[in-house]
Order: C-alpha cells, then structure tokens, then sequence
C-alpha cells in the first residue's frame, strides 16, 4: 500500500459516498468554501471507517482523527453532489492513513488525505489495529467488497 495513488483519478476508488453541497457551503464569491470540503471528507471517512468495527466483535474500540489535510484543485458551486471517493493509502501499527478525491462529474476539485488512530474508549488511549481490520484492509484496500455499512460502537 506504499505505491503513490493519484488521487485526481476517478479509477483509485471504489468506494464512494456522495455528498449534497448545501447553500450554506457557499463563501461570498458563491463557490463551496474550503471548510466545507473538511465536511465532506468527513462523510466519506465515517462511511468508509465506520463499517470497519463490528460493535459486537469490537466493543470500546474506535478511531479518532490525527491529521487531515485538503488540496483544493478546482471551484465548485451551489446546487451539486460532490462523490468522494475513499481509500486506504497506507497503515501502520495503530494508525490507518486513506486518501481522498473529491469529484463533481468528473472533474476533481479536491484530493485530501487523513490519518486515523484506533482508540480504547474504555481506556481512553491509541491501541494497535485489530487483526481482523488489518487483514481486511490488507486485502481491500479500496474497500469494494466490504458491504457491512455504517456502525458506531457507543
């Protein structure tokens, strides 16, 4: 998972989550302003994450966000669906770093990259990633086949 992925191109995702641009997402010169794109990656995050952790299998585990970075490459405006697609981009012993395109049709307009932490919430610190969510996003990085949806563990 250390090959460098063009996160401009459509084809490095499989996962998607697509995202309503709101009125409210407009800055005074009427394109979608830069904090709500942070909104957008947040959608396809828990969408792509969120699914990752059976609570029963998982009880007290999440993930909580260390980093977050967003490169703008396009303007975009109000109405449209913004599709983000999600992937995973590299992983570490408690960490999981998944990378971002952000399209409208098929333009990119924003790439991101963030990096979550697996977390005890029993004990209130950063834990290894389970075997089980290793070994799956080992094996699908892009996620194409995980179809265990959305889940909280609280």
């Amino acid at each position: 998972m250390s090959d460098e992925v063009d996160l401009t191109n459509k084809a490095s995702f499989r996962h998607w989550t697509p995202v309503t641009v709101r009125f409210s997402d407009q800055d005074p010169l009427q394109h979608v302003n830069n904090v709500a794109y942070a909104a957008y990656v947040e959608a396809a995050r828990t969408m792509f994450l969120g699914g990752l952790l059976n609570p029963d299998e998982k009880a007290g585990m999440d993930f909580i966000l260390a980093r977050v970075v967003i490169d703008f490459v396009k303007e975009t405006y109000y109405p449209n669906i913004v599709d983000v697609g999600t992937r995973v981009s590299k992983l570490g012993t408690k960490s999981i770093t998944t990378g971002y395109g952000c399209f409208v049709g098929e333009d990119c307009v924003a790439t991101s990259e963030s990096v979550n932490v697996f977390f005890s919430t029993i004990e209130r610190k950063t834990v290894a990633i389970p075997a089980s969510v290793r070994a799956s996003l080992e094996a699908d990085p892009m996620q194409e086949h995980n179809k265990s949806g959305y889940a909280r563990n609280h």
